[in-house]
């Protein structure tokens, strides 16, 4: 079975089909520059180039980086702000002809992907998996049961918003080195376990395709902390995953 899905992120916004029956993309994703500024209309169009570069005409699942309910996006850290109070289902589906538009926070999407086919498929207990990007994307998972919007990439560290100090756009911007930005990201994730002593951190976002960059430099956290399987594209399969869940249940 596929499913589309789309996910928009602070730098770029990347969509495809989505065969859920092994977990991965069925073609090669199509990826453009978030506009800037982000606006609703902005984004709106790229999500639309995006899937009619396929000629999509089926369910669409979405990611947002930011609290989303009900379809509605009620913060936006990294986009532009007017997308506060928007109902983003409805926009993106009059966007794509009326299609059913599914739309979920990009963090939690990676990570329902991540425990359905990735690293923590069959775990039991806390799993929190984060999105290192343009900010800190978090998903909070209990014996394998989603809490939803956690948004821990705004955690105080160091009286700052955790996410500008440890998220990969920092690591950038302050022209950081791996092992630097990796105490960092060290004590970002100890002062996480201190709060929620999960059993496993996920680490995903494009950080995943090199985690022998940093991960064997992060000290003092008891928890295991493992690369996500998926990589970048975990926020696209769980996107469709939401999809299809919606499809079903409508």
């Amino acid at each position: 079975m596929q499913i589309f899905g789309v996910d928009i992120g602070g730098s770029g916004i990347k969509g495809a089909p989505v065969d859920l029956h092994r977990g991965d993309l069925a073609r090669e994703r199509h990826k453009v520059t978030t506009p800037q500024p982000a606006t609703p209309d902005g984004v709106a169009g790229c999500v639309g180039e995006v899937v009619r570069t396929f000629g999509w005409d089926g369910p669409v699942g979405v990611t947002f980086p930011g609290v989303v309910t009900g379809g509605v996006t009620r913060t936006a850290a990294n986009m532009d702000p007017s997308w506060i109070g928007v109902d983003t289902a409805a926009l993106l589906s009059r966007e794509l002809g009326g299609l059913p538009v599914t739309v979920l926070n990009d963090a939690d999407a990676a990570g329902i992907a991540e425990m359905t086919y990735g690293a923590g498929r069959d775990v039991p207990g806390t799993v929190l998996m984060l999105t290192l990007g343009t900010g800190i994307g978090s998903a909070l998972f209990t014996d394998g049961k989603l809490v939803p919007n956690t948004e821990l990439g705004h955690l105080e560290l160091k009286g700052h918003d955790a996410e500008t100090r440890a998220s990969v756009k920092a690591k950038e911007d302050g022209d950081l080195t791996w092992e630097r930005w990796a105490h960092r990201v060290g004590k970002y994730l100890a002062h996480v376990e201190m709060l929620f002593s999960p059993d496993l951190f996920i680490i995903g976002g494009g950080v995943s395709r090199k985690p022998e960059k940093f991960l064997p430099l992060i000290e003092g956290v008891r928890a295991q902390i493992v690369p996500a399987k998926l990589q970048n594209n975990a926020g696209i399969v769980g996107a469709a995953m939401a999809a299809r869940s919606a499809a079903r249940a409508g």
